[in-house]
């Protein structure tokens, strides 16, 4: 069983945020919102990654980490840390992520070059 919504909501509460405030700050319904915990529904990568900043969170963090093997890449990357064993439930949402971490580089780079072109 995959415990994405769950390790959200205990984020969410320990917060001290309602679900109705999530609702708010996602621009969508409290029962949107709640479907999301509740595994009802699917959660989009960029959802995700929009839930993790709200709650100061790492996408990791989300992930039942009983099914996951983390170990940290540097001392200055360690709080990431590299996801290397993953459970066969959360393959699809770890690939999504991927390429989603190698989008946000590409971008970053070409920023970068522009800046320092000048």
């Amino acid at each position: 069983m995959n415990k994405i919504g769950f390790n959200i909501r205990k984020h969410r509460e320990r917060k001290g945020f309602s679900q109705d405030y999530m609702a708010n700050v996602l621009n969508i319904s409290q029962a949107s919102y709640a479907r999301l915990e509740n595994e009802d529904t699917k959660i989009t990568v960029e959802r995700l990654y929009k839930i993790a900043d709200i709650l100061e969170k790492n996408i990791v963090d989300f992930f039942d980490t009983d099914k996951l093997k983390i170990e940290t890449q540097n001392n200055y990357d360690s709080s990431y840390g590299i996801v290397q064993n993953l459970h066969i439930e959360n393959k699809e949402m770890y690939e999504k992520l991927l390429i989603a971490k190698d989008e946000q580089i590409a971008i970053l780079n070409k920023v970068l070059d522009k800046f320092f072109a000048k």
